[in-house]
């Protein structure tokens, strides 16, 4: 209208009137956006109260086809509690691991909560069926907010960015679990995870952490008092981290 010489009214007259007429509104066929509200926050101060889990893709030797490694985390000591490869994504193999780690660590109904992200083998009937049956609490993320399951997102990075990492496509299943067996393994039992003081998940698990925490301690302040001239404050904190907390609220967000 400029362009042909024509002044009617500012934009914000005309965006006005739309708004007034109610032509602002979403009008294409496909659904407006919806605003998710965070997942609610999860507080653990035990193993086997807060799970978290997620599906990452393992390249084969077929182009455009993948194996599904379905893996398993206890947010508080940070170990792997279970995992499975599969060739599809289906809500049923989700359930069937569920069940073999509710056994394995013999977790009571009302005592687990299960929080993944907002796939469709997260939300198949079967899975939340076992989730139901078994009394785990289930939460979801966000669609496609990868931070509101940081321990997954974490965990699959810390393994994939190994130098171990096959630099060729899995032949088979059989071979993709061979190296996924070695490198939970590893970080099971080797890895000292910076988040818990540097222990391995399966040491924290265990209840082991505490005492080499103590021992740690013990020997950085005798250290420091064969010769204090060396030391301008504090030793190193080597306090056990008793509580792990799942999508904390920020300041704005709890006021």
């Amino acid at each position: 209208m400029a362009d042909a010489g024509v002044f009617l009214a500012s934009e914000s007259t005309l965006y006005r009137a739309l708004r007034a007429a109610g032509q602002l509104a979403h009008r294409r066929l496909e659904q407006p956006a919806q605003e998710r509200a965070k997942p609610r926050h999860i507080s653990v101060t035990a193993i086997n109260q807060c799970f978290t889990w997620d599906i990452t893709y393992l390249p084969t030797t077929i182009r455009g086809q993948y194996f599904y490694l379905y893996l398993h985390v206890d947010i508080f000591s940070r170990k792997i509690v279970g995992w499975a490869i599969h060739e599809n994504e289906s809500s049923e193999h989700a359930s069937v691991l569920l069940k073999e780690i509710y056994i394995r660590e013999n977790i009571q109904p009302g005592q687990l909560s299960l929080h993944s992200d907002n796939g469709a083998p997260m939300k198949g009937s079967s899975l939340l069926a076992t989730i139901q049956q078994l009394g785990v609490a289930a939460s979801l993320s966000r669609p496609a907010c990868s931070n509101d399951n940081p321990f997954s997102e974490s965990i699959f990075g810390t393994l994939k960015y190994r130098p171990d990492m096959p630099l060729k496509p899995f032949a088979d299943v059989a071979e993709a679990c061979a190296w996924v067996t070695k490198l939970v393994r590893w970080y099971n039992h080797e890895h000292r995870h910076c988040g818990i003081q540097f222990v391995t998940p399966a040491q924290r698990h265990a209840g082991l952490d505490q005492a080499l925490l103590e021992q740690r301690d013990a020997l950085y302040l005798e250290a420091k008092a064969k010769n204090p001239n060396r030391w301008s404050g504090q030793t190193r904190n080597w306090q056990r981290v008793n509580r792990v907390d799942l999508n904390p609220q920020k300041m704005k967000e709890s006021a």
